[in-house]
């Protein structure tokens, strides 16, 4: 085991430091240490070191010897970065792990752990942080250099620092302007995520005063009675609630917002703005001493029951449930044991109300760690974890690279979400099995929680390797949503359809309206028409670089890429045929908002979906927008079934449920359970049943039933069955290979070789290699060998070296040349 307290060495031992560098490279290297550093060296610090022949890389510390590499000259550390390691002895067992696991390099590994800022290299972009004002005389002569230089150029690379200084090591002075915060790091592009803000009104200690009160009102009623009208109503509001929010002002009293500026102004009013959830929640249910319900009770004691002897325990409760509030007592019990908690969510965007949940319990304890963040906030709240200032971490799958100190439990909310699952780049790990492997090296516990959890975790759960405690009822009795398919084909036959919503989803939606509730659409595709087609000669614009169809949207009214990004403009005549009659097929989201909005020119419509919530604040926007019930409409891809929880939305509608249930994969059927039970959870979770519609062209479908059922047991043993009778997880293990190249007909030879050498050694656990639905990406063709493997009987860390053993022997041929060879182990 690796020992990470500074070891005393003398002055003229000469010693070496093996060291992960960021990079895809097989080998850690080994670098010598110059006397002068023999003691300040440590497992887990990191140092500067050139690789290659004139490389500047931040490099971490994974041992420290005496023996020197046999095959190179040892190259000597250029610094040492940190006073005491800034990567601890469980985190680089967790990254081996990782590695190992996953099939890819600890400097991968590296990459994905590490914030930018902890791992300066040559090719870093540096930039002056616009928000600080810098202090020129306070700065040295080489920080002022450099400050002038990026005055003049906005981007200079760690490169260019090197040479304008004149020196090469520059790493410690911008380590050191980094956290006076002069600069940042110009890769990273995030915008901050910012909290929800509303503006509070109280009323001026001064007219607590009931004569001056009685003086006020006659002067304003003469004046502005509006303004009297809206302190009126505040006064009735505050007999019943200790808060009032400027927009329940505005909306009782029916004064305009200048009304309430004009009080504000006149100092009868005082406003703050304060930071709050953006999603509803009831204070009551969330006050800091709620109560659990009976059900909820059993839950928790049985949980630490289970936890008594099982690591791993599944909280299987309906959508509603109150899962939130167990949760919070068990961080309670973890806290005032002394030990720190993990809380992974899938979409940490749309689950603010969660964070301010636990802010209002463990305050300035817990800590929110996500891509959302800049650089700077990520490095302080990595700082934070390793100073111990953080007892509780609330964040998206990178937060298992945090430096925790003693992990006590780890909660996996929503654990069967595809989210949890990184594809590219290297590692593609899986966050929810890899918070169970780093819980076992803290011998911590997780609890895995979700509604519809995925077949692999119910499965252990099943078979008693995990623990099961299950949730049937909504918290508070509420009851779950009535839910009604309708039939596309009947609807058509009867003319009862208006463009693609059914006559029932229709009415629906226009009762819930005229009750002033709000409505979700789910329509799982974005942009407006998924394809163009020539009605002549059947001609389909395809993108240049990809093997797929363009898709049209309205809003830029280009035909877009949805996996490289390529556009071009809509034609108006086919250019292969000459034709005008060109038309669109299919419909997403954009187009789904168009049509209704033409149906229901009163309602106020918004489109949540990747297009409308790239921009900075976007997605806060329209969740304010849906709360405070500015959107009476909101039609969206899946980011709607994750984490809403409004008072008011009481229709729920599945626009087309057959693009889920045909989809080519093995899980269609469990993904499109979940989903649409999901979806349909988003209804009603306050009080009065919700509805759900869900439209069709196959009504019988059997996972249909089972949704309206809501069996998930029934969907589990059917779908099982299966599984096990055609070799598929959880049975089965899958590991999947990529083979990549830009030319088609080497790309051929390449795969077929690759799968001969595999099958000399698993034989007819291999298949393929096959062209994948979407056979070229960014110039790149694509071929996949799949490797299927018995959980039972058979090594699967040799089933790994071998498989290994087979790519770089690969790799060593003149066949490889220009190939990418990428394994996934554990594929989503």
């Amino acid at each position: 085991m690796l020992e990470f307290a500074e070891v005393q060495h003398t002055d003229r031992e000469t010693l070496f430091v093996e060291v992960i560098l960021p990079l895809a490279i097989a080998k850690n290297y080994t670098y010598r240490v110059p006397f002068q550093m023999n003691d300040a060296i440590a497992v887990g610090k990191r140092v500067v070191v050139q690789f290659g022949k004139s490389k500047l890389y931040t490099a971490v510390i994974s041992s420290i010897g005496n023996q020197a590499p046999e095959k190179y000259e040892a190259k000597y550390l250029m610094d040492i970065l940190d006073d005491r390691p800034t990567v601890t002895e469980k985190q680089l067992q967790f990254w081996q792990w990782l590695a190992e696991y996953y099939l890819c390099n600890m400097g991968e590994v590296m990459n994905a752990a590490l914030p930018s800022a902890l791992k300066l290299a040559s090719e870093t972009k540096i930039g002056l942080n616009k928000d600080f004002e810098i202090d020129k005389p306070s700065l040295h002569d080489k920080e002022y250099l450099i400050v002038e230089a990026l005055e003049l150029q906005p981007e200079l690379t760690v490169g260019d620092i090197v040479k304008l200084l004149g020196q090469k090591t520059v790493m410690p002075i911008l380590k050191l302007m980094f956290e006076k915060n002069i600069i940042h790091i110009s890769e990273e592009v995030s915008d901050r995520y910012k909290p929800r803000k509303r503006t509070f009104i109280t009323l001026n200690p001064v007219y607590n005063n009931q004569d001056n009160l009685r003086e006020l009102f006659p002067i304003l009623e003469k004046r502005a009675p509006k303004q009297a009208d809206a302190l009126l109503a505040y006064i009735k509001l505050a007999r019943h609630q200790k808060v009032i929010s400027k927009n329940e002002l505005i909306e009782e009293s029916g004064a305009s917002d200048a009304s309430i500026k004009s009080l504000i102004e006149k100092e009868i009013f005082i406003a703050e703005e304060k930071n709050v959830s953006r999603l509803y929640f009831d204070e009551e249910e969330f006050s800091s001493d709620f109560i659990l319900s009976e059900q909820q009770t059993e839950a928790l004691y049985n949980i630490n029951q289970q936890f008594e002897d099982k690591d791993v325990v599944l909280l299987h409760g309906v959508t509603s449930s109150g899962k939130t509030q167990i949760y919070i007592r068990l961080i309670e019990d973890m806290i005032n044991s002394g030990k720190q908690v993990l809380y992974l969510l899938p979409e940490i965007a749309l689950t603010t109300h969660i964070i301010e949940r636990l802010r209002q319990y463990f305050g300035s304890n817990i800590g929110v760690y996500h891509s959302r963040f800049n650089d700077n906030e990520r490095v302080e709240v990595w700082q934070k974890v390793l100073n111990h200032e953080y007892k509780v971490v609330l964040g998206a799958r990178s937060s298992v690279f945090l430096p925790f100190d003693d992990l006590g439990l780890i909660i996996v909310d929503e654990e069967h979400e595809t989210s949890y699952k990184q594809f590219d780049p290297a590692p593609r790990y899986n966050a929810r099995d890899a918070a169970i492997y780093l819980a076992n090296t803290y011998q911590g516990k997780v609890l895995l929680g979700s509604a519809t959890p995925s077949f692999e975790t119910y499965y252990n759960a099943r078979l008693h390797k995990y623990g099961l405690v299950e949730l049937t009822e909504r918290f508070g009795g509420v009851q779950l949503p009535k839910t009604e398919v309708v039939s596309i084909t009947e609807e058509t036959k009867k003319k009862t359809m208006q463009s693609h919503f059914t006559g029932v989803l229709m009415e629906d939606m226009k009762n819930a309206l005229a009750n002033k509730e709000q409505v979700i659409l789910f329509q799982n595709r974005r942009g407006y028409a998924p394809l163009l087609i020539c009605k002549v000669c059947a001609y389909t614009p395809k993108c240049i670089n990809c093997d797929v169809s363009l898709t049209y949207h309205k809003s830029s009214g280009k035909l877009h890429c949805h996996y490289c990004g390529y556009k071009e403009d809509s034609p108006t005549i086919c250019p292969a045929c000459g034709s005008t009659h060109l038309e669109y097929k299919g419909f997403g989201t954009e187009k789904v908002e168009d049509e209704l909005s033409l149906l229901l020119p009163d309602a106020k419509i918004s489109r949540m979906d990747l297009d409308t919530t790239r921009s900075k604040n976007s997605l806060q926007n329209i969740l304010n927008d849906l709360e405070e019930k500015k959107i009476d409409i909101l039609v969206g891809t899946q980011m709607v079934a994750k984490g809403l929880d409004f008072s008011d939305i009481t229709v729920i509608g599945i626009i087309n449920a057959d693009s889920l249930l045909k989809y080519p994969d093995y899980r269609a059927n469990e993904r499109s359970f979940q989903m649409l039970a999901q979806v349909s959870g988003r209804a009603g979770r306050r009080g009065k049943q919700g509805k759900v519609v869900i439209q069709t062209y196959d009504p019988n479908h059997r996972v249909i039933k089972q949704v309206i059922e809501n069996d998930y047991q029934d969907l589990y043993l059917t779908e099982m069955t299966e599984r096990k009778a055609f070799k598929y997880p959880p049975f089965y293990r899958i590991i999947n290979l990529d083979i990549k190249h830009k030319n088609p007909e080497i790309l051929y030879n390449q795969a077929e070789y690759l799968a001969t050498e595999l099958r000399k050694n698993f034989g007819d656990r291999v298949i393929g290699p096959e062209f994948p639905l979407v056979s070229r990406i960014r110039n790149y063709y694509i071929k996949s060998i799949m490797l299927k493997f018995e959980k039972d009987g058979v090594s699967i860390n040799k089933t790994k070296a071998i498989i290994r053993d087979v790519i770089i022997q690969f790799q060593t041929t003149k066949l490889s040349k220009g190939s990418v060879v990428q394994p996934d182990v554990d594929p989503y």
